[in-house]
């Protein structure tokens, strides 16, 4: 492995499942909790149509080169009269808020803490560094950084450490061990799919890594690469460092909720569908002012 990245592998052991998500301790916890004064609550989450299973094409809120991330088939029970559906989801789908797992992206034929591939995925099914880490649920405190406040980075910009620590500073905090760290872009993935993107440089998730930060967020993880660097955030971050990532998560909300609350840390709360041994799951991440 690349002794010039940053990694996490073996550090809390060989078969370790959490990750970055061991920073969060009691303590961020109850620092989680005492944010918490107004009571009002705001979804970090995509809203999704499903459409009809026998439908397909692409999501209807923008030109998506992929299946749409739900689709639908209903169900009628006449005696009682009562409906149900089948739901078909595509987890890693650039219009829904989602949480990898680090089997999602092997580097060097590994999986987080340094696993073969081979031990991790087998007979069809993966067996370690699964969304079985999440099924308890995550809760800590909080943080929100805008990188574009009133509008966006520009496209096929890279943005450095430097330009998280002012939006650090204009949010007037500082990000602390275990905290859940989201980040605005100010994108929307799907429907300014076709713009270059900005993205990320590697000295970013160096700061994640010094600030121990225990979750990542953002309405923009990673632009596609261009050139044979990694992915900063899916194969440095997630794949190294062992930190989970919720792609595609909604911030403006968020965003104007900062600004209404004047602050811009809150009680972060997360409780996925306990589904075990998945490379990822749809979610529902709450910001609690």
């Amino acid at each position: 492995m690349s002794e010039s990245l940053p990694s996490n592998w073996g550090r809390w052991g060989p078969d370790d499942e959490l990750g970055t998500l061991n920073h969060i301790t009691a303590e961020a916890r109850v620092r989680g909790a005492r944010t918490v004064h107004s009571g009002h609550s705001v979804s970090l989450a995509m809203p999704i149509n499903p459409v009809l299973l026998a439908g397909g094409g692409p999501v209807p809120a923008g030109p998506v080169l992929m299946p749409t991330p739900v689709q639908q088939m209903m169900n009628y029970n006449p005696e009682p009269p009562a409906y149900t559906d089948i739901l078909i989801v595509n987890t890693h789908h650039v219009a829904m808020t989602h949480i990898d797992a680090f089997v999602h992206i092997p580097v060097e034929g590994k999986v987080y803490p340094g696993i073969p591939v081979a031990e991790a995925v087998s007979g069809g099914r993966a067996h370690r560094g699964t969304t079985s880490a999440f099924a308890s649920g995550i809760t800590t405190r909080g943080v929100f950084l805008d990188l574009a406040p009133g509008g966006r980075v520009e496209p096929g910009r890279l943005v450095t450490a430097r330009d998280f620590e002012a939006a650090e500073h204009r949010a007037g905090l500082r990000v602390e061990p275990g905290d859940a760290l989201v980040v605005r872009y100010g994108w929307v993935l799907h429907r300014d799919f076709r713009e270059p993107l900005p993205g990320l440089g590697v000295d970013v998730v160096r700061w994640l890594d010094e600030r121990q930060v225990s979750l990542y967020l953002s309405d923009v993880v990673d632009r596609a690469p261009v050139d044979d660097s990694p992915l900063p955030m899916h194969e440095v971050a997630l794949a190294r460092l062992g930190m989970p990532i919720i792609d595609v998560a909604e911030v403006e909300g968020l965003a104007r909720a900062c600004v209404e609350q004047d602050r811009s840390e809150f009680l972060f709360a997360l409780g996925p569908m306990p589904v075990l041994g998945a490379t990822g799951v749809p979610v529902n991440p709450l910001a609690i002012f």
